[in-house]
């Protein structure tokens, strides 16, 4: 099924406008992650409407992004959320941050119901048994296996936690040290931090260091991980540094001196999963938002996100019916145009997760080496 432009039967009709929430970080630390968030679904936004916007139940249907900042503080997703859906007419709520995510799934199936578009890979956020959910990225548990094999190889054993001190960063030491353990690795210290407030990560890292490890699990925004990084760096560690997934590394290689990322293991630049789409879509990016700022797989998730929901209103025969919404998004992933998909999608699990493969890479010599994209668990 294609999706052509609104015919001239309804061009001249007065559009029905359909808001589209966001709640995220866009200030602090996190500020550009949630931003890149943000972008992408407003991209999306503005290529629907510029050509019309859809049909949906013989009605011309635009969209308007209404995006609030909660700081990355989920009381705040809470309230922002409870403000957008109580305006009405808001069937989708993006959020870029677990403990948001779980807090907005607490209250999304009761009246006025809302899908949360969730950009979280914490594989938690799929099994809440939420019918109201849509999760975005790739689960990072499919990443364990292979990153702990390559800095086992080639640093050692020992592994310090040094994760943002978040939900998603707790979940990334429980699974990441239960794969680690399991390939007969120890850890040795667990020293979380609020990668939001820190500004100096010296006497985090110097705790960390005190034990002696031989790799570290860092990750949270990207500034506040390359501080985290390149204090180590500054106190001696020449180990390995595994980055948790929604910290890029192309990002990172824009901040910090490559010699200081060499033997990191982390979610590659989005580009290198040559979707269909990414030359148009890259083109668009640079048009829309100048060529200052590179767009990130957060911008490209969401914007394929979007285009889905727009397609399954259609499918669905309608813009407020939340289930049916949710219950046609295998149909809408199957007709997305190639050209809107970046990174190509397959589909929608039965536990709401879309469905696509990114590899991830290590730095090595300074340069970017892919590790082959995994199945999901």
């Amino acid at each position: 099924m294609t999706f052509a432009p609104v015919d001239a039967a309804h061009a001249e009709e007065a559009p029905v406008v359909v808001r589209i929430g966001f709640t995220g970080p866009l200030s602090g630390a996190a500020a550009t992650y949630g931003d890149d968030a943000r972008r992408g679904v407003a991209l999306a936004i503005a290529e629907i409407d510029a050509r019309g916007g859809i049909v949906v139940a013989r009605e011309r249907v635009v969209f308007e992004l209404v995006a609030l900042d909660d700081g990355y503080r989920a009381i705040d997703a809470v309230r922002n959320a409870r403000r957008l859906v109580g305006a009405g007419r808001m069937p989708v709520v993006f959020c870029p941050e677990s403990d948001g995510i779980f807090a907005l799934l607490a209250f999304n199936e009761t009246a006025p119901k809302f899908v949360v578009a969730a950009y979280s890979s914490d594989p938690a956020v799929a099994r809440q048994g939420d019918a109201a959910l849509v999760m975005i990225p790739p689960r990072y548990d499919a990443y364990f296996t292979a990153w702990t094999a390559l800095e086992m190889k080639r640093f050692g054993k020992r592994l310090a936690l040094v994760p943002t001190a978040s939900a998603y960063g707790d979940a990334w030491k429980r699974g990441f040290g239960a794969a680690w353990t399991a390939a007969g690795g120890s850890i040795v210290a667990d020293e979380s931090a609020d990668y939001a407030g820190t500004a100096d990560f010296a006497s985090v890292v110097e705790l960390a260091l005190a034990a002696r490890p031989d790799v570290m699990l860092v990750g949270g925004p990207v500034d506040a991980t390359a501080r985290a990084i390149a204090a180590a760096r500054a106190q001696g560690f020449r180990g390995g540094f595994v980055v948790l997934d929604d910290t890029r590394l192309d990002d990172l290689r824009a901040t910090l001196p490559r010699a200081e990322l060499e033997g990191t293991v982390g979610s590659a630049p989005f580009a290198s999963s040559r979707g269909p789409g990414l030359a148009r879509f890259l083109g668009a990016y640079r048009r829309a938002y100048g060529a200052g700022r590179v767009a990130t797989p957060e911008v490209a998730f969401d914007y394929v996100a979007m285009h889905a929901f727009a397609r399954a209103m259609q499918l669905a025969g309608s813009t407020s019916d939340v289930a049916a919404i949710v219950g046609k998004l295998g149909g809408a992933v199957k007709a997305l145009p190639k050209d809107e998909q970046p990174i190509a999608v397959d589909g929608i699990s039965k536990a709401g997760e879309l469905r696509w493969k990114l590899p991830s890479a290590v730095v090595e010599s300074g340069e970017l080496r892919p590790v082959p994209a995994l199945p999901l668990p």
